[in-house]
């Protein structure tokens, strides 16, 4: 059961889930062990319209530790052919003949889906615009796994920017493959989650609240998932300021919260989490990063054994 595209979370089963993330613990043993020579003839091409970090940063890593090789561009809006008014659809054909798998992060919803619509080759979406963002939702389950040991019977309050965080999306429709799920939504009035995650989880039968007290919240979360406040998606500096700063993980907080829960973050932060956190045994935001380049080594793993 080898994946190809991996385009958005809906497309999850939870075998497929436990498949992978049997893959990732290989992984994890392969680093240690000092990486692979496996693909050493495969290309890895990046497409990033977006500003990235760790996602690029991880995924070009987990090809190198696979003994692959990568071109691309972390700067596509500017320093590809797309300026010249190419559209997405024709970069895509092209790239996909000087390449094995297409990783790719766009400004557009739905960016992933055209690309792997055209291509001949695999398509590894990394963040669509406010849309979704699954390899993140991938490894965010894996470290929830590693580091709670369940994936069922869980209360995951999520905070912040849930109208354009696609992280939230995606690991919000991956919840639903899960038993006992009880999600808590926290946000500034004008950053709610959307209602079409909302209805996907109505239709699942998963359980959630919007609940504007974290504290209170944050009593009972055996994960804490907070999210910048992303100022790019707003269309006014005032639309922003109203949603910034009203929820921040301190050490005030870490009184209240259950001693065997956790704290995620897709990074980066923006003052969301004060630092003083970070020495917290339950902050596990630095080792949920890590995990993204396990992750992403066994994904495209799987696109590689499914060609």
């Amino acid at each position: 059961m080898s994946l190809y595209h991996v385009l958005g979370a809906k497309q999850f089963t939870r075998p497929m889930l436990d498949q992978i993330f049997e893959v990732t613990e290989e992984m994890e043993r392969i680093v240690a062990d000092g990486g692979s020579d496996t693909y050493r003839n495969k290309v890895m091409t990046t497409l990033f319209f977006e500003p990235s970090t760790r996602t690029r940063l991880s995924f070009e890593s987990a090809m190198s530790r696979l003994g692959g090789k990568v071109i691309g561009t972390e700067n596509a809006a500017q320093f590809s052919s797309t300026i010249k008014g190419e559209t997405l659809e024709d970069t895509i054909k092209v790239v996909s003949a000087y390449s094995d798998v297409i990783v790719i992060r766009h400004t557009d919803i739905g960016a992933a889906e055209r690309a792997a619509a055209v291509a001949t080759v695999p398509v590894l979406n990394a963040g669509d615009g406010a849309g979704e963002h699954p390899t993140q939702s991938l490894l965010d389950l894996y470290t929830i796994k590693k580091e709670i040991g369940r994936l069922d019977d869980l209360h995951i309050v999520m905070i912040g920017d849930l109208a354009n965080g696609r992280t939230v999306h995606s690991l919000s429709y991956m919840l639903t493959n899960y038993k006992n799920i009880r999600i808590s939504f926290t946000a500034p009035e004008n950053v709610q989650i959307p209602n079409y995650v909302k209805k996907y989880l109505d239709e699942k039968g998963v359980a959630y609240e919007e609940e504007y007290d974290l504290e209170k919240v944050a009593r009972t979360a055996d994960v804490l998932y907070q999210t910048r406040i992303q100022k790019e998606r707003f269309t006014s500096l005032s639309e922003y300021k109203k949603a910034c700063g009203q929820y921040i993980i301190d050490s005030e907080l870490l009184k209240v919260m259950k001693q065997d829960s956790i704290i995620l973050h897709p990074l980066p932060r923006a003052g969301e989490i004060a630092v003083e956190v970070d020495e917290d045994p339950r902050a596990a935001y630095f080792r949920q990063a890590q995990n993204g380049l396990f992750v992403r080594m066994a994904l495209l793993d799987q696109a590689f054994r499914a060609k």
